[in-house]
């Protein structure tokens, strides 16, 4: 037997905590001496412990869980819980971890103000292009509302590809229209420019995407949810010399290694004169 220090010591709680637990009836000691009143476990007792911390992480109260406890939940039943769980918790983590990343850019977007460097920004022509491509639809323009639509699609779309035995095909090109149902949502359009023979391919439509006449470009260096200060370095620079914005800027991704951090994309707005 262990003496209740010892048995918080291997099930990683604290005396406190098997103390309320006994109190509560959740989990009684295997024996307590009748003149010290000092509490004794039994190694088997880790296991109820166990499945008492995972349920309580899950989110259930004490009180919920001495009922699942009372029902004797299996052991896969409970993993299969946890598993979801922590599949819950992960997606909850990205989420954050991708608002943080939005919360940044605005920050250096605020820091930025009054002394971003426009010297970069060029007014250039662009060429129409094939592209093979997939889209969807997104809730907004905001990163948090592009991002989680977009990653899929090019997935998807380079899937495809590869399935069908289309090489070459890339640098990636994105564009976006209005979707026209009046609450701001955004059609996605994610392709992959593709060699001019290119007719048909699997689940996969193949456009030409019409050059621009002019267009006001200007190349990001970083990851995609760190591109604000760079569109509105794009815009000040559009106000500022006399142009006007006709459209949702293109993204073409120039260099996409697996370090997001060195991803180069340029920038294509279709501008005209004010």
């Amino acid at each position: 037997m262990f003496t209740i220090g010892d048995f918080a010591r291997h099930g990683r709680v604290s005396v406190r905590m098997l103390r309320h637990y006994d109190a509560i009836g959740l989990l009684r000691p295997a024996h307590v001496d009748p003149h010290s009143g000092y509490r004794f476990y039994e190694a088997d007792q880790l296991a109820r412990l166990n499945r008492v911390i995972a349920l309580k992480e899950l989110g259930f109260t004490l009180e919920q869980v001495g009922s699942i406890l009372d029902e004797q939940i299996g052991a896969e039943e409970l993993r299969g819980m946890l598993r979801l769980r922590q599949a819950e918790l992960e997606t909850a983590l990205a989420e954050a971890a991708g608002r943080l990343a939005q919360v940044g850019a605005r920050l250096r977007a605020i820091e930025s103000e009054g002394h971003m460097p426009t010297q970069d920004v060029v007014i250039k022509s662009i060429p129409p292009v094939r592209l093979a491509e997939l889209s969807g639809v997104a809730a907004g323009f905001g990163p948090g509302e592009i991002g989680p639509v977009i990653q899929p699609l090019y997935e998807q779309l380079c899937g495809r590809l590869e399935a069908a035995g289309i090489t070459g095909f890339g640098p990636g090109i994105a564009y976006y229209e209005d979707a026209g149902r009046g609450d701001g949502s955004v059609v996605v359009h994610a392709g992959m420019t593709v060699p001019a023979g290119t007719e048909e391919v699997a689940g996969v439509d193949i456009v030409v995407l019409p050059g621009l006449d002019e267009a006001a470009t200007v190349v990001h260096r970083g990851p995609m949810e760190e591109l604000l200060p760079t569109v509105q370095t794009l815009a000040t620079w559009i106000d500022a010399n006399g142009y006007r914005s006709t459209g949702y800027s293109r993204e073409l991704y120039l260099e996409v290694p697996e370090d997001r951090a060195k991803w180069v994309t340029e920038l294509q707005e279709p501008v005209t004169r004010a």
